[in-house]
């Protein structure tokens, strides 16, 4: 039985950990690592089948984040769940250190895809689930894109084929937090009905609160049960989720708090400075 309230605790961790990062580096992307931490919660302390003893382990579970910008969430979940010390990820954007503003998979322990050019992360996730399909493995393939991601050519070109090839072993979470870099989508460019372009390219789509825990393990059970198509799971969510001042704020996409904003963020998520 999931103990949900454990996952929040968690999350909340992972969060403080986030800002804490951005802090450091006097750089970053807080907005979007906030807006998916619950996903990345679920995923990397319930739902997947992983081993941090053994990242490389044969027949694991892989998660891919197609908007590689919001790395100091995955690097954080990667680092409660037991890759490295967390302390180590607090180099964020330093010279030299392994933990740049875009993840590697050369250097950090649990990073199965370099990612960063978006659209590319989630084309590659296609081509693991295929690989996966080649080799009879019954692993899966998770990803997670921005909702500005899907401005991207190149992500039709891979939901088209990820429908051709039926890969009903993957799972593409779309982080909707509604804004991206330059503002609203729907006023850069609308990628408006999310749900309905991708049923229409073949795929099972699902639609939850994306902090809702009840409502992600829901969906990642279906997902699993549903066979012949790919699962989109569309996640409603608040860019800058835990951090009164940064949610639904698209001025949080890019940019690290300053030392009263730093104090305040982390009083709110409850840690200690």
């Amino acid at each position: 039985m999931r103990e949900y309230s454990k996952l929040k605790e968690i999350a909340n961790k992972i969060r403080i950990d986030v800002v804490k990062a951005v802090y450091n580096a006097g750089s970053g992307h807080p907005g979007g690592s906030l807006s998916a931490t619950d996903i990345l919660t679920a995923l990397y302390f319930d739902e997947m089948n992983i081993d941090p003893k053994d990242p490389d382990l044969i027949g694991r579970d892989k998660f891919v984040l197609s908007k590689g910008h919001a790395c100091p969430a995955q690097y954080a979940a990667l680092g409660e769940r037991g890759y490295y010390p967390v302390e180590d990820m607090m180099t964020l954007r330093k010279i030299n250190s392994k933990f740049q503003g875009h993840p590697n998979m050369k250097y950090v322990k649990g990073i199965e895809m370099s990612t960063g050019s978006l659209g590319q992360g989630f084309s590659v996730s296609v081509g693991m689930a295929i690989a996966n399909k080649i080799d009879c493995v019954e692993s899966r393939v998770y990803t997670m894109l921005g909702d500005g991601e899907l401005q991207e050519g190149l992500v039709w070109e891979a939901a088209m084929a990820a429908a051709h090839y039926k890969l009903d072993n993957m799972v593409a979470i779309i982080d909707w937090n509604g804004l991206q870099i330059d503002g609203n989508n729907d006023d850069v460019m609308s990628v408006k009905p999310i749900d309905k372009k991708f049923e229409a390219f073949g795929w099972n789509v699902l639609s939850i609160d994306g902090h809702d825990f009840q409502e992600i393990f829901s969906a990642f059970d279906s997902a699993r049960a549903f066979k012949g198509k790919p699962t989109a799971i569309i996640a409603k969510t608040h860019k800058g989720q835990g951090v009164s001042f940064m949610t639904d704020e698209a001025g949080w996409h890019g940019k690290a708090p300053n030392d009263d904003e730093y104090e305040r963020a982390i009083s709110e998520l409850g840690g200690v400075i």
